[in-house]
């Protein structure tokens, strides 16, 4: 059963450690997360951004007995666990599998998680046009044909990542 738990990302090590201290070694943690990299003064920098933000998503069998998650609500690092999760297993369920299906051998999430849609505005958040909008004109497995402005591109997929505006 997995759990979304809203934690301090301070002690999300302590809080990893408390949970498998108290449910043993058949716990699974899941953080999705990018890695965005950024050109300034010629020097590339990249950064980890967690895709959830401040949630982590937490498996073990007895989520589903309320003693358990009392007896781990105070742990250190814990802030809280989101309410109904038990009636959205199955969402929860599709959205890792597709997590996984677009990860790359490092475990970071790959362009191909993010689904366009033509007409909409984006923004680049690594790759060369960072922090420029463009409008999607058509999309393909492998690239996507963009206006940024006057001027019409087509970018690579697989080394730029992008979000809605």
């Amino acid at each position: 059963m997995w759990a979304v738990i809203k934690f301090d990302r301070k002690n999300l090590a302590n809080l990893k450690r408390e949970f498998l201290n108290r449910l043993g070694t058949d716990v699974k943690f899941y953080l999705p997360k990018l890695k965005l990299t950024k050109f300034l003064n010629k020097k590339i920098y990249t950064k980890e951004i967690l895709i959830l933000g401040d949630y982590l998503l937490c498996f073990h069998k007895d989520f589903s007995k309320n003693s358990i998650l009392s007896s781990l609500k105070y742990s250190k690092g814990l802030k809280y666990f989101l309410n109904d999760f038990l009636s959205s297993q199955t969402d929860i369920e599709r959205f890792i599998k597709k997590c996984k299906n677009n990860e790359d051998q490092n475990g970071f999430l790959k362009a191909t998680f993010f689904n366009f849609k033509n007409k909409n505005k984006y923004e680049f958040i690594s790759g060369p046009f960072t922090n420029l909008i463009f409008m999607v004109l058509k999309e393909n497995n492998i690239s996507i044909d963009a206006i940024i402005g006057k001027y019409r591109i087509t970018v690579s997929k697989k080394n730029n990542l992008f979000r809605p505006v």
